[in-house]
């Protein structure tokens, strides 16, 4: 992006921090900084309880994502689903994974499409779009009577996943007040839990009914996020970015009075806000060149921007997650525990303390960087992975109809401890950032095509998760997890690295630190904190 004049406003983006002093480093936008300091914004204004009420309808969209994927993982345990379809009770078969997998190809599909729907009529019919696709492909499961019908379902529904979990974040990070934009964006990744939780729960409520009725019940409330997604929509405010880029500007500042400025078109943070986005969205006008991907490409700087949200993508799902959430009852098995309503019990507390940990992430972020985050908390799941890896040798075995069994209760309750550990260790460290930070890696003018390439990476890295590791653990046990141990070694030294610091910094100065010769070197210099008096 080119360098602004020093007359311009400052631009105040998705990412920015309003923070005008931080401990150990520097100072947000300037022009940011003086709107807020004055006209403090208050948490429980009436404009920011409205602003609330719009936000939670977004991330309903978070909800939906994170319902199926604990969803699938608990049904996929039914001797009375796996019965229905003829899938072999007793371990993860191609056909299982195959099941996991079309449902990831509707998503990439999808994701073609997502970004147009979400542009053409604006964030809210983005939303409704994607929900009314997830009711639809619920419908079909919940009905079908064969595997063919089945998959169909998980076809279309992935279709409107891609939709929604596009129009959502985009609207989430688009109605956000500047003051509190980081955290409303990394807490829509923790939703995710929102709908992981009782995904879990409610298949192990259901798991003792007799008959298709226990898994079709759980596949038919997938229904009810989308569902108030689909009736609470049309109440919320368009996107004033979306509005601005549609010419109608007046509506625009009206949406920021009555969300960002207690209804006076006049306060400070509205007009600071409404005259950068006329500046950036009249400046790149990226809506109009949709066919255009080589500004992710064409310079030095912003190949290695590129290359951190194509490495988040794939470092995000291949940490070690993809097994824990998709295929937990197996690695419940490994531990010696085979009764399937316990199963899917421990299952629903391990969401529980994986949301715990993600809570507690989205908390710490800023105050001790993204590196330190992914740094620590990928390291810790290095141990973790070698201790599984350990007491499984030495504990479980094969009992005489095949089925593992625990040697030693101690030791498998120590399996079952380092499960949950690593949930919430992984949830601390990634889930916060999977979404925030390739964010703040991209530049303005490639932020949109970015992040669906992005969404393109994080897919077909779930694709081998769902399809392969199934495979995998079938085959080789335990075993498997040998290759997490090297692989999530390599990403420490990669983070280590590679990783810019992107946290305590504008945009603006983000761009100067990837203009580096070293970025990484450039990142990690303490920056000198400037007072807000001095600003005035």
């Amino acid at each position: 992006m080119a360098e602004k004049p020093a007359t311009s406003v400052s631009h105040v983006d998705d990412t920015d921090h309003p923070d005008v002093q931080t401990k150990g480093g520097g100072v947000g936008d300037p022009a940011l900084a003086i709107a807020t300091s004055l006209q403090k914004p208050s948490l429980w204004s009436k404009s920011m309880l409205k602003l609330y009420g719009c936000i939670a309808v977004a991330m309903l969209n978070s909800c939906i994502n994170g319902y199926d994927g604990s969803l699938m993982g608990s049904i996929n345990s039914y001797a009375q689903y796996r019965d229905y379809f003829g899938f072999d009770p007793n371990s993860g078969t191609p056909s299982t994974g195959i099941v996991y997998a079309i449902y990831t190809i509707g998503n990439i599909v999808g994701s073609f499409v997502a970004g147009p729907a979400t542009d053409f009529k604006g964030r809210r019919v983005g939303m409704a779009l994607g929900s009314l696709f997830i009711i639809i492909g619920t419908i079909v499961q919940a009905t079908c009577h064969n595997i063919g019908g089945f998959m169909g379902g998980r076809f279309i529904l992935g279709f409107g996943v891609a939709i929604s979990a596009t129009a959502g974040p985009a609207y989430v990070s688009e109605m956000a007040h500047p003051a509190y934009r980081g955290a409303m964006t990394g807490l829509y990744n923790v939703l995710w839990f929102g709908g992981g939780i009782p995904g879990t729960f409610i298949p192990w409520r259901t798991s003792s009914i007799e008959g298709t009725m226990s898994w079709r019940i759980p596949i038919w409330l997938q229904m009810v996020f989308s569902g108030l997604v689909l009736v609470f929509v049309p109440f919320v405010a368009e996107s004033p970015r979306w509005l601005i880029s549609q010419d109608k500007h007046d509506a625009a500042l009206q949406v920021l009075a009555d969300y960002h400025g207690d209804g006076d078109r006049n306060a400070p943070i509205v007009q600071l806000e409404y005259r950068e986005m006329i500046e950036d969205i009249s400046q790149t006008g990226s809506d109009k060149r949709w066919w255009d991907y080589r500004e992710l490409f064409n310079t030095r700087e912003v190949r290695y921007r590129s290359m951190l949200v194509i490495i988040m993508a794939l470092f995000g799902q291949w940490t070690g997650n993809g097994p824990v959430s998709y295929y937990y009852p197996q690695m419940l098995r490994g531990a010696g525990i085979t009764d399937n309503n316990t199963q899917l019990m421990l299952q629903g507390v391990q969401n529980v303390v994986s949301f715990l940990g993600a809570v507690s992430g989205a908390l710490i972020t800023d105050r001790i960087g993204r590196r330190t985050q992914l740094l620590v908390s990928t390291s810790i799941v290095v141990v973790l992975f070698a201790i599984v890896t350990a007491l499984n040798a030495t504990n479980v075995v094969d009992g005489p109809d095949g089925t593992p069994i625990a040697k030693s209760a101690v030791a498998a309750r120590a399996q079952i401890a380092m499960i949950y550990l690593f949930g919430f260790i992984y949830s601390a460290g990634w889930t916060p950032n999977q979404a925030m930070y390739p964010v703040e890696c991209l530049r303005y003018e490639s932020r949109a095509k970015g992040m669906g390439m992005n969404n393109f990476f994080v897919n077909i890295a779930s694709f081998y998760n769902t399809f392969v590791t199934g495979i995998a653990f079938t085959q080789a046990g335990w075993k498997y997890y040998f290759l997490f141990i090297f692989w999530d070694t390599m990403e420490v030294i990669v983070i280590y690295f590679l990783f810019v610091e992107t946290s305590k910094r504008t945009l603006e100065e983000l761009t100067a630190i990837f203009q580096q010769k070293n970025p990484v070197k450039a990142s990690l210099k303490k920056q000198d904190l400037t007072e807000i008096e001095e600003l005035k």
